[in-house]
């Protein structure tokens, strides 16, 4: 049984939330990392610009003085992204990580791309995985000494939700090893539900979308990567999934390049369950919240983490504002229910779960303990 350490948002005069993030991960065991001397990559998602849903790099920046005077040298970090965006390529990343407050100088800390100008720049960890035998993970990050992640826990449009096992396997592949990641799930046109928008031609970022004389679209395969952008930007369903992949071969992937990203090195993650939106940070807004803010949670186990997080959600009560949930289930609280699953059911994610817990990544199996 693993532990999960979890405080509340509730804040006072003598204690602020910056204050309690302090408590929780000293509580937690962040200060018995090896960190003198340590390079330590503090992986972080800086959102897409236009998104307000991301953590606060007030966060990040105590969290990095707390290394820092552990002897520790802390630098914050993300991988370029596969899709069209501010973020795929490490001169839009970093200005869009400024336009978000995530500077050397709010920040605290260096903010470093760990694969480099175009995404390239990677090292692969011989793995002997089931789906991936050697991960192509962003160099920064896999030449750092100690990993810790921070996470905004949120829905996700492809694998049910975003937490620490999704921003430690996707955030943190290079370039082609989000490719590899989505290799098989190349998507498919319902031509019945395609309504001509153009939605999905504007934002693809390998050109692959065109619409043929019936204002339908359609896809050029030897294009496609498989990012999977236009069927979570799709508002009628018009672009799906097709059969060559899987929700849960996807988790499982990610798994397995988390576990890569974590391999022999000492690491500690952090989940913070506010403005819970219903998808990714990726996206150039964000919807709005399902849940009430619940809390930060911080573990050495990532799979412990992400189920206590996954739990609490399900535990909660639905908003009753306007929302992704609200409109179909007006009447219900939803206390106990799949709220993930309910927004995107073609989505399943326990199966990455149990296939980290299979691999040795962490255990479902925890004890929260409050702080």
């Amino acid at each position: 049984m693993s532990n999960v350490y979890y405080t509340n948002l509730r804040a006072n005069a003598s204690s602020n939330l910056l204050d309690k993030l302090e408590r929780l991960v000293k509580r937690a065991g962040i200060e018995q990392l090896p960190l003198a001397n340590s390079f330590v990559a503090i992986k972080i998602h800086f959102g897409e610009p236009g998104n307000l849903a991301y953590l606060r790099p007030n966060y990040a920046a105590r969290l990095a003085r707390l290394l820092r005077n552990n002897g520790a040298k802390p630098f914050l970090t993300d991988c370029n992204t596969l899709y069209s965006g501010g973020r795929s390529n490490a001169v839009d990343h970093l200005q869009s990580a400024m336009e978000n407050g995530y500077n050397p100088i709010s920040a605290q800390c260096q903010v470093i791309i760990a694969d480099g100008l175009k995404g390239i720049d990677y090292r692969e960890i011989p793995l002997g995985g089931e789906y991936c035998p050697a991960p192509k993970i962003g160099a920064a990050i896999a030449d750092a000494d100690i990993i810790i992640s921070m996470n905004h826990f949120k829905g996700h449009e492809q694998v049910g939700f975003g937490g620490a096992l999704k921003n430690l396997g996707m955030g943190c592949a290079s370039v082609p090893g989000k490719l590899e990641l989505h290799s098989a799930s190349q998507p498919v046109v319902d031509k019945a539900c395609c309504t001509g928008c153009n939605s999905c031609v504007k934002h693809c970022a390998h050109d692959a979308i065109r619409l043929n004389s019936e204002r339908k679209a359609e896809i050029d395969y030897t294009r496609c990567v498989g990012c999977g952008q236009c069927v979570a930007l799709c508002q009628f369903d018009g672009v799906v999934m097709g059969e060559g992949d899987t929700c849960e071969r996807l988790n499982c992937k990610i798994a397995e390049y988390a576990q890569a990203v974590v391999k022999g090195k000492p690491n500690f993650h952090i989940n913070f369950i506010m403005n819970v939106s219903p998808d990714c940070d990726c996206w150039g807004h964000n919807d709005a919240a399902i849940v009430p803010d619940l809390g930060i949670l911080a573990s050495t186990d990532p799979v412990a983490l992400d189920k206590a997080s996954a739990d609490m959600v399900i535990q909660a009560p639905m908003l009753h504002t306007a929302n992704m949930l609200s409109q179909q289930h007006e009447h219900d609280d939803l206390c106990g229910a799949d709220k993930f699953h309910l927004m995107h059911p073609d989505t399943e994610w326990l199966p990455g779960l149990q296939h980290a817990e299979k691999i040795g990544l962490g255990s479902m199996t925890y004890q929260l303990i409050t702080v």
